[in-house]
């Protein structure tokens, strides 16, 4: 259901079910969700890219699995299938202490979407694409998707995309801020910006990380005290220690997370 690969301090994990689009099955988020949440674990990984095999990065809910199939003797229960698997699966990417690369090789439809957005950071192959696909079928969007594009595109161009199912392409994401880069390899380009993270302060891109996510929740105060907060531990750790050793040497610094 999805594969991993460790190359230095970046971890690859990739979705594998090439045979339907990597849509997921129950089975595939937990999973999923599960190995996200236990990396909290792994100082020795300090990026992770998030990609999918095939044509796709993940086209949703794999409408085949049986715990949501409508053919069954009762009504599906989609309210419990979004509580216990995919709000999960999203929020345990996002709370991965690691910076997370999204490397989007094709295309994301319905909520593999918002396994998409919930990466800090996206690299998009110049041919992926963005849909939706819910009210084809019924339903409305999740998963964090309504929040996360009526902040970026604005009301009327969010039920535009959510309504009529048009795809949103690279170019378009780009220029809404939903994504950071345009690549003719995404994979490729995640590796080289995983690169930039590894060099970085884990302690500090962690919380750098928490604090612009909580930032779209908050207060302006809060925001102050939550950086006061911040630099307040960090400027208790060895690594702000090394930093500045390293400026005044004029060399790279070696960050140890502590």
């Amino acid at each position: 259901m999805f594969t991993t690969t460790e190359q230095g301090s970046t971890l690859i994990v990739t979705i594998n079910r090439p045979h339907c689009y990597n849509a997921l099955d129950r089975e595939s988020k937990l999973e999923l969700a599960k190995f996200f949440q236990n990396l909290k674990d792994r100082k020795d990984i300090r990026s992770v890219i998030l990609t999918g095999e095939g044509k796709a990065f993940c086209t949703g809910q794999d409408l085949n699995d049986r715990t949501i199939n409508a053919a069954s003797s009762k009504p599906a229960d989609l309210a419990t299938t979004l509580k216990e698997e995919w709000i999960p699966l999203v929020e345990a990417i996002r709370k991965t202490p690691q910076l997370v690369i999204g490397a989007i090789n094709g295309v994301a439809a319905g909520a593999g979407v918002s396994v998409a957005l919930a990466c800090d950071l996206i690299v998009m192959d110049e041919k992926a694409r963005f849909v939706s696909g819910f009210a084809k079928i019924g339903l409305v969007p999740d998963a964090g998707s309504t929040f996360t594009f009526t902040r970026s595109l604005g009301s009327k161009k969010a039920l535009e995309f959510f309504l009529f199912n048009e795809p949103l392409g690279a170019e378009d994401l780009l220029k809404a801020g939903l994504i950071n880069q345009i690549s003719t390899d995404a994979l490729q380009s995640a590796k080289e910006m995983s690169q930039k993270i590894n060099g970085l302060a884990p302690l500090s891109a962690e919380m750098i990380k928490k604090n612009v996510q909580s930032a779209e929740d908050l207060s302006y105060n809060e925001c102050l005290e939550r950086e006061v907060l911040a630099q307040g531990k960090l400027g208790a750790s060895q690594d702000y220690q090394e930093g500045l050793k390293a400026f005044f040497e004029k060399r790279t610094a070696q960050f140890q997370g502590r």
